[in-house]
């Protein structure tokens, strides 16, 4: 199984940019899908999770109306599409799979398989 995240990049204030990870060797279409992220000497911290079913989605209220998650199954593919891009988003974005309930999509110990990482600068 390996997740393989990328598109991250160095962007400006008020930039967008879409990351994306791609699945091998499971069927994401299966799996509740989340991103994270993570800053050095911080905890890693979720960001937006999309219910296997495709009917429900979560994000974190730092990136809610900014951040959305999305998936193409026939790609295997789930997308990260960050808009209005701030400072304080700066960080490694890691994806990831599980099928916990929906109440624990938010911890990341409840999460099977992760992706590498990608990192995203926003700066000036």
């Amino acid at each position: 199984v390996q997740l393989q995240a990328s598109g991250g990049g160095l962007v400006q204030p008020g930039d967008s940019l879409r990351i994306s990870c791609v699945a091998s060797g499971l069927t994401l279409s299966t799996y509740t899908v989340g991103w994270f992220r993570q800053t050095p000497g911080k905890e890693r911290e979720f960001v937006a999770r999309l219910h296997r079913s495709d009917r429900s989605t979560a994000y974190a209220d730092s990136v809610k109306g900014r951040f959305t998650i999305s998936k193409d199954n026939a790609k295997n593919t789930v997308y990260l599409q960050m808009n209005s891009l701030k400072p304080e988003d700066t960080a490694v974005y890691y994806c990831a799979v599980t099928r916990v309930v929906l109440s624990g999509t938010y911890d990341e110990t409840n999460y099977y398989y992760w992706g590498q990482g990608t990192q995203v600068t926003v700066s000036s």
